[in-house]
């Protein structure tokens, strides 16, 4: 790689790092509304719900589409993000 290009790549890794930070602050955020939700919910069968999951997932999908984002690459965000929490709400699911 030429020094010019490895300069460049340096300066957009430093805004990646950035957006990283942005994006902990952000999951920071949602964590504290699922905690939320986790208080409402009174059965641990309530944590999986396929219904607003293939909502979300749909909804992702169309404004990726809008947004001239690979559909793909956010659904595999969105699912995984969905199941880690679905997993964190089963780990932190206190029986009322």
């Amino acid at each position: 790689m030429s020094p010019n290009n490895k300069k460049k790549l340096n300066l957009i890794r430093v805004k990646l790092d950035k957006l990283d930070n942005s994006l902990l602050a952000l999951i920071k955020k949602r964590t504290l509304l699922v905690n939320e939700v986790v208080k409402l919910k009174e059965y641990k069968k309530e944590i999986i719900d396929k219904e607003r999951i293939n909502s979300i997932l749909k909804k992702i999908k169309g404004k990726s589409k809008k947004l001239n984002i690979d559909h793909r690459i956010t659904n595999r965000i969105w699912k995984n993000m969905i199941w880690s929490y679905i997993n964190y709400e089963k780990r932190n699911f206190k029986k009322k």
